[in-house]
């Protein structure tokens, strides 16, 4: 989850924007992903006013992978609403005809904004900011989304490493995105120097953060499942090759 801050000042205020947090946003979201399943026509999410003494406006609206605002195939209603102090409510992610020209074989990414703003001040001299939630919305088709029995086996546990040069590549042959936080030689270690988060699109590879020497021949990989979970992948490596290792990962979660 990101938290952008944009904010207007009347007087200097950086002593104060310092001590902004942003566990302090009023809007509060129900989660730090989106999966919207093809074989629907929308998902929807809670948010709540987490201010007990003043309302607030809500503004939702979705971004292409590039950051540019879009009105189709998926829309965000309402747009804009007022939650009341203390209040709930719900936002919807609709789907229009247009998602049916998505690709049907693959993901799609895009994200999702939820912008608060505050009341307009009546006090002098004061300082307004409003927080923005930007998380990913990935466009599972109906093609993709998997039955209880088949999540038991995460598609993620398809990854392989390939040696290349003093780095490990990793490959994803599925048709989903996944995303990866943590690249470590064992649970007890460190994250490795020189690694960084990525996300691999469907089909994609690319190379891995840190070297070969650092992760071992056992590399543990940690990645975001579709509930905002951290799971770990454990990989056995053989010659140039690395495969997760199902029950070695188990064991250590």
């Amino acid at each position: 989850m990101i938290k952008i801050f944009s904010f207007a000042l009347s007087v200097p205020a950086l002593v104060a924007m310092c001590l902004i947090n942003n566990a302090n946003a009023a809007i509060g979201l129900d989660r730090t992903r989106v999966v919207f399943d093809g074989n629907k026509e929308a998902v929807s999410m809670s948010i709540t006013n987490n201010n007990t003494q003043l309302p607030y406006l809500a503004q939702g609206w979705i971004e292409d992978e590039q950051g540019n605002k879009i009105t189709s195939p998926l829309i965000v209603l309402p747009p804009v609403q007022r939650l009341e102090p203390g209040k709930n409510s719900q936002v919807k992610v609709q789907s229009l005809p247009a998602v049916q020209s998505l690709p049907q074989d693959r993901e799609s990414v895009y994200y999702f904004n939820l912008r608060e703003i505050p009341p307009r001040s009546e006090k002098t001299n004061s300082l307004q900011i409003a927080l923005q939630t930007r998380i990913k919305l990935f466009y599972r088709p109906a093609a993709l989304v998997q039955s209880r029995q088949e999540r038991s086996a995460p598609w993620q546990e398809e990854l392989t490493l390939t040696l290349v040069g003093d780095q490990y590549q990793v490959n994803n042959p599925t048709p989903y995105y996944v995303t990866l936080i943590d690249a470590r030689r064992s649970k007890e270690a460190e994250t490795v120097t020189g690694f960084e988060p990525l996300m691999l699109s469907p089909k994609e590879s690319l190379k891995l953060g840190g070297s070969v020497a650092a992760l071992g021949t056992k590399p543990r990989l940690t990645y975001v499942n579709d509930y905002g979970g951290r799971p770990p992948l454990v990989f056995s490596c053989e010659g140039n090759t690395c495969k997760v290792d199902v029950a070695a990962s188990s064991v250590n979660e």
